[in-house]
């Protein structure tokens, strides 16, 4: 496994990638701050007269579909193009794909309409986009058939991309490798937002990683939950914490995080 988490955080600080966001307006705020605390720069353009332009100068773009609506969608497919061809990395979050009609049929147009690097969702978003059984409430995962380390591996070869299923323990597989990430905190599930805030994460290390989006995106996971272990640290509840989640991407030590990465790779299936 070739993982270089506090490396390519420590070169994220350094160079401080512009990372361009077209996003929900739920967690806009939260995705911005956490694009900031960790070192990289956000913006969050989503008018079709720029988003082209901003796209191309970026050093990734994260699509995410919490509050679509029609010219959202478009501008989504417009910044993808730009962001293809100037050879930015996309993530996507398909945030409720599964609860409608709308928002399962934007994520699969978008995946159709453009080379994308990375999907990170929770288990019921990632299999309705690989065609399996989930179900889902509103924007959580209730259930999913099989183990969370086959579907990110099944995902990924369904989708032709590197499918990151997060969860109790997150699992990130470009379809042949499968790399499971147990860092986080039960806490994270309490605060709107947490997972599109990874998802934030993953286009900043994809930002400094854009060839090697299987580690970028569990590097990002590794980032992120070691963060909320710390936030966690002598929060008595979710408002605390969310303050706190700031401060700890803030402070993430390069020198230690590796260390403190619980990471490992599965054995690779015979398929």
């Amino acid at each position: 496994m070739t993982l270089q988490t506090g490396a390519d955080l420590r070169e994220l600080r350094d160079r401080k990638p512009l990372v361009h966001q077209i996003t929900n307006y739920v967690v806009m705020n939260e995705t911005a701050n956490a694009t900031l605390a960790l070192g990289a720069l956000p913006v969050m353009a989503h008018a079709m007269q720029e988003v082209e332009e901003m796209a191309s100068v970026a050093g990734a773009l994260v699509l995410n579909i919490g509050t679509l609506s029609e010219h959202w969608i478009e501008a989504m497919l417009s910044a993808a193009t730009a962001a293809n061809e100037a050879g930015a990395p996309i993530v996507l979050d398909p945030v409720g794909a599964g609860a409608t009609t709308l928002r399962t049929e934007t994520a699969k147009r978008i995946l159709d309409h453009a080379e994308i690097a990375v999907v990170r969702g929770n288990a019921a978003e990632i299999a309705t986009l690989a065609g399996r059984a989930a179900e889902i409430r509103g924007v959580e995962s209730i259930g999913v058939e099989g183990s969370a380390q086959e579907l990110a591996q099944g995902a990924a070869r369904a989708l032709g991309t590197v499918a990151a299923v997060t969860g109790p323990i997150d699992h990130v597989s470009d379809g042949e490798r499968v790399i499971a990430v147990s860092n986080g905190d039960e806490l994270l599930s309490t605060v709107t937002g947490t997972g599109c805030m990874s998802t934030a994460v993953t286009g900043c290390f994809l930002a400094v990683r854009p060839d090697s989006p299987l580690e970028a995106a569990a590097e990002a996971l590794v980032a992120f939950g070691v963060a909320g272990e710390d936030a966690a640290v002598g929060a008595p509840g979710p408002g605390t914490f969310h303050v706190q989640l700031y401060d700890a991407l803030y402070n993430l030590d390069p020198e230690t995080i590796d260390g403190r990465a619980r990471s490992s790779e599965a054995a690779r299936d015979s398929q």
